[in-house]
């Protein structure tokens, strides 16, 4: 039905509040790269309005820290564009303070603890080679 894929790559050694945190700002980056990707208001029986959520499935993919810096490597080697979490976000509390903390490092330098591809089914396989689905 999709052309593209969408997978999250979280780092396994975080713990579970980590994971979902970063999960969800990672979905936020995709949806931010492509707001078509939002589909229309749900409404229940009782015509109750909820809001709306992205229209194409994702995956949560695990992978190690190494894992995960093999897959920035071939993500921007394909020239994929991606959104990214690294560890020092945990300690921020805003977004400019985010920014900042990866402004910070040198592209090899990042200590990624997650990143989010919306790419080609293919090329988004390619990338993620490695990793596994998330438990």
């Amino acid at each position: 039905m999709f052309e593209t894929k969408i997978a999250l790559i979280v780092c396994n050694d975080l713990m579970d509040w980590q994971k979902l945190n970063v999960t969800a700002f990672l979905t936020s980056g995709v949806l931010g790269a492509d707001p078509a990707l939002l589909g229309e208001r749900y409404e229940d029986a009782d015509g109750r309005s909820y809001r709306p959520l992205i229209i194409q499935p994702m995956i949560v993919l695990a992978a190690d820290r190494v894992g995960l810096k093999k897959i920035h490597a071939r993500a921007l080697s394909r020239g994929a564009d991606m959104a990214i979490y690294i560890e020092d976000m945990f300690r921020t509390g805003h977004d400019a303070a985010n920014r900042a903390a990866v402004k910070a490092y040198g592209t090899d330098e990042l200590n990624l603890v997650g990143l989010a591809i919306r790419d080609d089914k293919r090329t988004v396989d390619k990338i993620t080679k490695g990793a596994k689905m998330h438990p």
